[in-house]
């Protein structure tokens, strides 16, 4: 399953990967947070509970895996790029076709935290 935010705010790749990095996630969301360097990787925690998490600078920003999670959860925050090109996208995917709704309102949530987070940060 695909989700996707777009938020009206014009910044550039280098601005997302330097302001977005494991250790100042409380800056953009509540409910995910450092706990601990993990080799290339960190420990964080989320909603669903605790993960080994991989954080990666990618083309148009950043993006986050939880890499022991069985839903294979992972997001990008991104510019540059279709569908916006001059707006801030984030795109979470799950390796899932059909989850409970319930799982899909705390996906739906956990982006809209991140896209208050961002708002709030650019």
């Amino acid at each position: 399953m695909e989700f996707f935010r777009i938020i009206d705010k014009q910044v550039t790749e280098e601005v997302i990967q330097m302001s977005i990095n494991p250790e100042n996630l409380e800056k953009f969301t509540d409910s995910m947070f450092f706990l601990e360097e993990n080799y290339n990787n960190f420990k964080g925690g989320t909603l669903w509970g605790e993960f080994n998490i991989s954080y990666d600078k990618i083309n148009g920003g950043v993006r986050f895996t939880l890499l022991d999670c069985p839903n294979a959860l992972s997001w990008t925050i991104t510019t540059g790029f279709s569908p916006e090109k001059t707006k801030i996208v984030i795109h979470c995917t799950i390796n899932r076709t059909k989850k409970p709704t319930e799982f899909i309102e705390e996906i739906n949530d956990f982006l809209d935290e991140w896209e208050s987070g961002l708002i709030s940060q650019f």
